[in-house]
């Protein structure tokens, strides 16, 4: 201290500001630490209920998929497949489609684009090379549509009790989230969107591939539902980037089956 003005020295004043520094730094460290115990308490319960939530959304899923199973095999309805090829439709066909009476679903055609006209000799060929290719693409392509939609409640559980379940719950009147890696194929992902109040199924997005990861496939679906609540599959549209490709199926004029 200046003895003479009495006021402090500038090395006290140093010390002092040090001091309030190290004071500073260790209450923070403290209130760290005690933030971290919180954090560490809390997760065990944290980590119960989001296991409890995705037990509970898995469940629910299961039982609104099986009940629309049921129901609509009292129904009978028209399915319209497109397929096009670099925006430029390549076939249609419209199927009746309806359960019969051992429970198998039953397809009977009722509309086809007919086949286009063969052209002779080597260009011929090889025009009909490529579309015997492209149609066993296109074959698969429709056939792996099918391997998602319907949702299979047996798969459901299976991807659930092997722990490749998660939840998203966004929030702002849009539905509940749930992903389902290793659905169908080894690095797929399902997701289907479902009314967080009635679980009944809103739509679900596929991410999966046909023989090779790197040839990615896309499927985005979108539920409706009958004047007695049964959810059925309204339009599925599934893109192929890889072959300019995309598989167009709507579900339409749902009646009583007379079958």
């Amino acid at each position: 201290m200046n003895r003479q003005t009495g006021t402090p020295s500038g090395a006290a004043i140093a010390f002092a500001q040090s001091t309030q520094t190290v004071d500073a730094r260790s209450s923070k460290s403290r209130l760290a630490v005690a933030a971290c115990s919180m954090t560490l308490m809390l997760t065990p319960a944290t980590v119960r209920s989001q296991s409890s939530a995705i037990e509970q959304r898995v469940a629910a899923l299961k039982q609104s998929v099986a009940r629309d199973q049921q129901n609509i095999r009292q129904y009978e309805w028209i399915e319209t497949t497109v397929i096009s090829l670099k925006g430029e439709e390549k076939s249609r066909q419209q199927k009746q489609c309806y359960y019969g009476a051992d429970g198998s679903l039953q397809k009977v055609e009722v509309l086809a684009s007919p086949p286009p006209e063969k052209k002779r000799g080597l260009r011929g060929r090889i025009a009909e090379n490529k579309k015997e290719e492209l149609t066993d693409y296109m074959k698969q392509a429709v056939a792996l549509v099918k391997s998602y939609v319907p949702p299979d409640p047996a798969r459901i559980q299976a991807v659930k009790d092997a722990g490749k379940v998660s939840l998203d719950l966004p929030g702002g009147g849009k539905g509940a989230r749930v992903n389902l890696r290793d659905y169908a194929k080894p690095g797929d992902v399902l997701s289907v969107e479902v009314d967080p109040a009635s679980n009944r199924v809103m739509g679900l997005t596929v991410a999966t591939y046909l023989d090779d990861p790197k040839d990615a496939v896309t499927l985005d679906v979108r539920f409706s539902a009958l004047q007695d609540g049964t959810g059925y599959p309204a339009t599925e549209v599934l893109l192929a980037n890889a072959k300019n490709l995309s598989v167009n199926v709507t579900n339409s004029g749902y009646r009583k089956s007379a079958h």
